[in-house]
C-alpha cells in the first residue's frame, strides 16, 4: 500500500510540474505577443530607430545663450548614452525639438531676517520626440525643471549665480527628456 501511494503521489507531482510549465509557456507566449519588442539594453525604442536629431532649441524669452546650452547639453548626454547616436536632421530616424518658453525667478528661502537666502529659477520648454521615418509624433511635453541659486554665498560655495541656476535646470530637463525618449515605452 505504501508503494502504491508513493507512486501516485509522484504521478501527481509530475502531471503538476507539467501543468505549471504548459501554463508558465502559454502565459509567456501570451506576453511576448502582446507586449512585442523588448531589449534588456534599457532601451524598449522601436528597433528602426537608431539615430536622432537635436537641432538647436527655440527661445520665446529674452534670454541670452540658454537654448545653446540646453542643446549642448541635450547632445552630450545622448552621446555618453549611446543608445541613439547623434545625426544630422537631414539622416537622422528620428528628432528632438522644442523651445524655451519662459525663464522665471522665485523666492525659494528666506532667512532669519525675512531676507530672500535663495532663490528658485524655473525654465520651461516644450519638447517633442519625433519618429522622422514613420512621420508621427512618439511624445509631445512641455517640461518645467528648477535651479537655485544663494546670491549671499561667496563664490565657489555652491551656486552664487542666476547662470548656475539655469544651469542646473538645464541638467535636470535634459535628464528628464533622456528618459523620456530612451526608456519611457
Amino acid at each position: 500500500m505504501v508503494r502504491t501511494h508513493a507512486f501516485s503521489k509522484g504521478l501527481y507531482m509530475n502531471r503538476k510540474s507539467l501543468s505549471l510549465a504548459v501554463f508558465a509557456a502559454i502565459l509567456f507566449s501570451i506576453l511576448a505577443a502582446n507586449c512585442g519588442y523588448y531589449s534588456f539594453s534599457g532601451s524598449t525604442l522601436p528597433g528602426h530607430i537608431k539615430t536622432v536629431a537635436v537641432p538647436t532649441f527655440g527661445n520665446r524669452t529674452s534670454e541670452f545663450g540658454v537654448p545653446e546650452d540646453l542643446t549642448d547639453a541635450l547632445i552630450e548626454e545622448f552621446t555618453k548614452d549611446n543608445t541613439l547616436k547623434v545625426a544630422d536632421r537631414r539622416s537622422a530616424d528620428s528628432m528632438i525639438h522644442g523651445e524655451i518658453t519662459n525663464i522665471r525667478d522665485q523666492a525659494g528661502a528666506y532667512n532669519q531676517n525675512e531676507q530672500v537666502s535663495e532663490i528658485k529659477v524655473y525654465v520651461t520648454v516644450n519638447v517633442a520626440f519625433d519618429d522622422l521615418k514613420k512621420n508621427q509624433t512618439f511624445w509631445d511635453e512641455q517640461i518645467t525643471q528648477w535651479g537655485t541659486y544663494n546670491p549671499d554665498l561667496a563664490p565657489g560655495q555652491g551656486n552664487t549665480t542666476r547662470q548656475e541656476a539655469i544651469q542646473e535646470a538645464i541638467g535636470k530637463i535634459v535628464t528628464e527628456i533622456i528618459n523620456k525618449t530612451i526608456s519611457n515605452w
